[in-house]
């Protein structure tokens, strides 16, 4: 309740003294909200336990023993997934309510407890030999199935995560990575295809009505991918660099327009801001290049950018007004 809204229309004679002190009596006494609070801190707890966790194995693998490192990690693994099995309420296409407050958290720690033994295994006992994308491929299939399964953002976000190290292991070479040779055109292709991939995969979330709530994750992920490997790709590509910028500007311009349908103020200003990084690259490479002995060039880019930034805030602000009234 907004306060010193009732005390300016109290100042303009439309609310008397005795219901302002009543509105005021009535917002002291209003209970806060710490939902947010514990969420967070629950969450903290979650991911400082299960890094305790790796830090205690690594720290003490010699004194511990395999086996006991090996069957604690099951044994828990396997404990929070039955508990989790047994509250479930069961698969479903629409968004699912977790049965109480501690569902989510144990089925977060389960899944984080399947990479840390999964991991243990690789490292310790070779349990995927040299194939790398199975060592990773496996467990995105498993997050994945958990993500839908129980309903949980938080799982598909971390199976997204190892979907895109599975396709990042399997086409690029491992002494790719290794050397930190990260200018791969493997890499770039990679990157942009795996963007578009979930960039489609939130869309359809959203227009077969299967885990609808789910389609914003998938396009965070997707956006952030498509525009860093492509502005990546604008400069790799050099010979062929204004083809790239062209194909991005009408990728940008469909996904600004997917922005403004999903009414997502968050994904436009993205969009908004890689595609400004773009435009912003191949403006200062012509003017560099007209005027390589001169100082004309560094006077049209300094103007460029003030101008530039003042028409990005500009446009911002439009179409933030255009999101908030398409709410209305």
């Amino acid at each position: 309740m907004n306060v010193f809204l009732f005390k300016k229309i109290h100042q303009d004679g439309l609310v008397d003294a005795t219901t302002l002190e009543n509105i005021e009596a009535h917002e002291k006494n209003t209970p806060v909200s710490v939902y947010w609070d514990l969420l967070t801190l629950l969450y903290a707890g979650i991911f400082l336990l299960t890094t305790g966790v790796g830090i205690i194995i690594y720290k003490n693998i010699d004194s511990i023993g395999q086996t006991t490192i090996t069957l604690t990690l099951a044994v828990a693994c396997v404990a929070c997934f039955y508990y989790s099995l047994q509250k479930a309420p069961g698969f479903s296409r629409q968004q699912v309510q977790s049965p109480n407050v501690l569902f989510d958290y144990i089925v977060l720690s389960g899944c984080l407890l399947l990479l840390i033994l999964l991991g243990y295994l690789q490292f310790q006992y070779g349990l995927f030999g040299n194939r790398w994308g199975m060592a990773t491929f496996i467990p995105m299939v498993l997050l994945f199935a958990a993500a839908y399964y129980f309903d949980h953002i938080g799982i598909l976000s971390m199976a997204i995560t190892n979907l895109a190290a599975c396709i990042g292991i399997s086409i690029t070479p491992l002494r790719l990575l290794q050397n930190n040779d990260f200018n791969s055109h493997s890499l770039i292709y990679s990157g942009v295809a795996l963007g578009v991939l979930l960039i489609v995969a939130g869309i359809l979330s959203v227009h077969q009505n299967f885990k609808k709530h789910f389609g914003f994750t998938y396009k965070n992920f997707g956006y952030h991918l498509f525009f860093v490997s492509s502005i990546a790709a604008l400069v790799v590509f050099n010979s062929i660099y204004l083809v790239l910028f062209l194909f991005l500007c009408g990728a940008g311009f469909y996904l600004y327009t997917q922005a403004l349908k999903d009414k997502s103020f968050y994904l436009l200003v993205m969009t908004t801001l890689y595609m400004y990084a773009a435009i912003t690259y191949v403006v200062i490479k012509n003017l560099v290049s007209f005027d390589r002995q001169g100082d004309a060039g560094i006077y049209l880019i300094l103007m460029y950018l003030i101008g530039s930034a003042i028409g990005l805030v500009l446009f911002i602000m439009k179409n933030n007004k255009k999101i908030k009234n398409a709410g209305i």
